[in-house]
């Protein structure tokens, strides 16, 4: 197996020299330096017009290279799956001019949410423009903007809502009728859109839900669900969460 450094170099000039690439930018833990020595090699991968997966395919690396879309499309609208030297890569798809178009959403305040394997809240489409301003550019050049102030304002008011209604759906919905597996959902969803507001607010990105609700201040949400009385889980998560009390 090779040195970090010297994987790192060889994975970079492999993915730049793809046609349409535009840059590459090493991503997740390793990026912002939190990882473990078993951490996987997250990379992301910047194109601008048509772009085959079949080229990295053809490079040889075992593992899984999805087509444009295969992730659900939307903003993780592919990517792959590998093994190289002996280390899990991750190789994600970015749309540069998708990448553009989010950015100037953001800092207009604007963002979509979408649904995506493995996040209970969704991932907001500001997560590409998150990933520019924490990850490590390593080919070329792409934009590191700072948080805007309108998506401050919008993303924490619209995440805070969607939690509030979430719970109070599952009060009348779930918690009332004794469903606990549904009452327990509402209130994983609903601690990590509050958890995203939380964020949003103080102009801190998120990237994944990993450390959601420990960087919000909101892990002790954990003992609410120790009760046999649903409402009361419900309404001492509300609380907790800092939203509207029970209508």
């Amino acid at each position: 197996m090779s040195t970090d450094d010297a994987f790192l170099a060889d994975v970079t000039s492999r993915l730049a020299a793809l046609p349409a690439v535009e840059a590459v930018a090493l991503g997740g833990s390793r990026a912002v330096g939190n990882h473990r020595p078993d951490s996987d090699w997250d990379f992301a991968i910047y194109y601008r017009g048509p772009f085959s997966p079949g080229d990295l395919r053809a490079i040889g690396w075992p593992g899984e290279v999805s087509e444009l879309g295969g992730w659900g499309g939307g903003i993780f609208n592919g990517g792959a799956w590998l093994t190289v030297d002996g280390r899990r890569v991750d190789v994600h798809y970015r749309d540069l001019d998708d990448v553009e178009h989010q950015l100037a959403e953001a800092r207009a305040g604007r963002f979509g949410i979408e649904r995506l394997m493995f996040h209970l809240a969704g991932v907001p489409t500001y997560i590409v423009v998150a990933e520019l301003a924490l990850n490590q550019v390593l080919h070329r050049a792409l934009p590191r903007p700072e948080y805007p102030e309108l998506l401050k304002q919008q993303a924490g008011r619209r995440w805070r809502d969607e939690a509030r209604l979430t719970l109070d759906y599952a009060r009348t919905a779930y918690a009332a009728r004794g469903l606990v597996t549904e009452t327990a959902g509402a209130i994983a969803t609903a601690a990590c859109m509050a958890a995203h507001g939380v964020l949003a607010s103080r102009g801190e990105w998120v990237t994944n839900e990993k450390r959601l609700l420990e960087r919000a201040g909101f892990r002790t949400v954990d003992s609410v669900l120790a009760t046999d009385n649903l409402t009361a889980a419900i309404d001492d998560a509300s609380s907790l969460l800092g939203l509207t009390s029970p209508r």
